[in-house]
């Protein structure tokens, strides 16, 4: 893991992909939204709500943090924390899943090295004249 435990949940501006502060960058990286989308919203929403709207953005591009530049070790790490972030609960369904799948697997080895059949099997290598 690259950076401290929690540190993928966390809100960052995204100055990288940054227009002008990298918040709405931030913002769709968090949420897994179309960064173009997410800037839309804000100039409609600057145009109905100016005051409010560009004091919440001057507020979040001071107070949120530049997003780490090792924040994810490679793009599959990047593309699980994604997921996550959008939905939590399919992620876990399908860990949960992938653990069940690799504890079939692992009884049935464990199954076979504790079985009669394992032994005979090594017996029969350590008589083979190749070795």
């Amino acid at each position: 893991m690259s950076c401290d435990p929690g540190c993928h949940n966390k809100l960052y501006r995204d100055p990288k992909n940054a227009k002008i502060a990298g918040v709405c960058a931030g913002i769709a990286d968090y949420f897994s939204w179309n960064v173009d989308a997410v800037r839309v919203a804000t100039i409609i929403a600057a145009v109905l709500f100016t005051v409010a709207t560009v004091a919440l953005y001057i507020a979040a591009a001071f107070w949120l943090p530049k997003k780490p530049k090792d924040l994810y070790d490679d793009k599959a790490e990047e593309q699980y924390w994604r997921r996550y972030r959008k939905s939590p609960k399919d992620t876990m369904a399908d860990a949960r899943y992938r653990f069940r799948k690799l504890e079939r697997k692992l009884s049935r080895l464990e199954a076979y090295v504790t079985s009669d059949r394992y032994q005979l099997d090594r017996e029969l290598n350590d008589l083979d004249p190749k070795n």
